[in-house]
């Protein structure tokens, strides 16, 4: 594991799925005027180096033009998210894939997670080694959950764990990677440095034992020994945790995924929220006209995550009018304040959030089909990098990755050249940001795209 690269590759590349589970071709990326969609992506809530902002802002950039692409292409909502989550997993920069977090025994193991938003389908997997793109084995697996039963009546899994997922990704046809290919220079040494620091802490507690011992008095209590504090660099990697992207097709379709190399020096066998149900990720059409189809995708510690159930209570907020109060009000009733982590003295994590509905004229045309998309994100960590675009977008976008001090914004704009003659109402916007707690900031964005409806009947 000495000779390693900053950026690694198996010999062969994944590419993303379609809906069968088939591999695609990459496409013309150019605008088409009939080409719909939205992107949102995530490279983690945590701490993020200035000194890699820019690399940082890039892959995002990345993986928002290979979701984009996908859509361009005619592809759906599962199979551009899947696109987008192969790039940010490939990036040595993120942990997730490729330069993941090692564990306590120098072995990287992911989680992953995707939903489809359409079928409700869901795939996972926990504590996976020996793969460079683990959201092609959840991928994978919801595919096949949609097959139907196995022989002799069996029920397909959903989420597998360990060695049991390699084993099926394997079998399933998706190469295998070993950990040292995974491995970067970048993660290594944090291994190293963390590792010398755990080494320092035991021996701290052992002394402290030693002079507890010493200091004890016939009464059997102890006296006061004063804190040893253990010396060394900051480990600013360590607070970097999952990525994961939500994304609209033109049918107006959601989809949401998450991959996570998990906490650095976790316990082997350790699953985080981004392989649970509801907690690292979420997406569910609207079944009636009166609802929004919802995405959520999230990161921060798995732990926090896992207890609350983040995102689906993020995506059951969103129903709400007003979005940007609705994910405040989650995030501190349903996260910061939440009795399940009642003893936590800080809660960490942050969420991307997507919602869209059809206007109301397109409601009941054939012709037409106008979709309002809003998105947002949330963290109470120090920083959260994310990108967004859409597929009539020649660029995608990466804001500043600390917002502190920054306000609730709203854009709206049109996409094609029909009109809707009837859409939802677009509530004020505040012009203060009210923090809440050690929320950081809830930044939306919403826009408007409309376009004829090409093709046969609507569905």
């Amino acid at each position: 594991m000495e000779n390693l690269e900053n950026s690694t590759d198996c010999k062969e590349t994944a590419s993303p799925l379609n809906n069968s589970g088939s591999l695609l071709n990459n496409t013309d990326s150019r605008p088409d005027g009939r080409a719909m969609g939205f992107v949102l992506v995530h490279a983690g809530a945590g701490y993020h180096s200035e000194s890699k902002a820019k690399e940082y802002k890039h892959v995002c950039k990345r993986a928002c033009q290979k979701a984009v692409d996908r859509l361009r292409a005619g592809g759906m909502a599962l199979e551009a998210v899947t696109a987008a989550l192969i790039e940010l997993e490939d990036s040595p920069f993120t942990n997730a894939g490729t330069g993941s977090n090692l564990n306590l025994s120098g072995e990287i193991e992911c989680d992953a997670s995707i939903m489809d938003g359409k079928s409700l389908n869901y795939g996972a997997v926990g504590a996976l080694s020996g793969i460079k793109n683990p959201v092609l084995v959840a991928r994978r697996l919801l595919s096949e959950t949609q097959k139907g039963k196995l022989s002799a009546g069996r029920i397909p899994p959903c989420f597998l764990v360990g060695k049991g997922a390699e084993q099926w990704a394997i079998s399933h046809g998706i190469p295998a990677c070993p950990t040292e290919k995974m491995t970067t220079k970048f993660s290594l040494s944090g291994y190293k440095r963390n590792k010398r620091k755990m080494e320092l802490a035991e021996q701290v507690e052992m002394k402290r034992k030693r002079q507890s011992c010493e200091h004890e008095n016939d009464f059997g209590c102890l006296e006061p020994v004063r804190d040893l504090m253990v010396e060394g660099e900051e480990n600013n990697s360590a607070c970097l945790d999952t990525v994961g992207a939500v994304v609209v097709d033109r049918e107006g379709n959601v989809a949401a995924a998450v991959s996570s190399g998990g906490l650095a020096m976790k316990h082997p066998g350790r699953v985080g929220q981004a392989a649970h149900y509801g907690c690292g990720c979420w997406a569910e059409n609207a079944r009636d006209i009166s609802l929004y189809s919802t995405a959520v995708s999230t990161s921060g510690s798995g732990e926090h995550l896992i207890r609350t159930m983040l995102a689906r209570e993020c995506s059951t907020a969103m129903q709400a009018e007003n979005t940007h109060q609705a994910l405040l009000e989650a995030m501190q009733n349903k996260f910061i304040s939440s009795p399940f982590l009642a003893g936590e003295d800080c809660v960490l994590g942050g969420v991307i959030v997507l919602r869209c509905c059809t206007c109301g004229e397109a409601q009941r045309s054939e012709d037409i089909q106008a979709v309002l998309v809003e998105f947002l994100w949330s963290h109470t960590t120090e920083s959260m990098c994310v990108g967004y675009m859409s597929a009539q977008d020649s660029k995608a976008r990466s804001p500043s990755l600390r917002h502190t001090h920054a306000r609730l914004q709203r854009t709206v704009f049109s996409l094609g050249s029909a009109s809707c003659g009837s859409r939802p109402s677009l509530l004020p916007v505040s012009k203060r940001f009210d923090e809440v707690a050690v929320l950081r900031v809830a930044v939306v964005g919403v826009f408007l795209f409309v376009r004829p409806f090409w093709g046969g009947r609507r569905r």
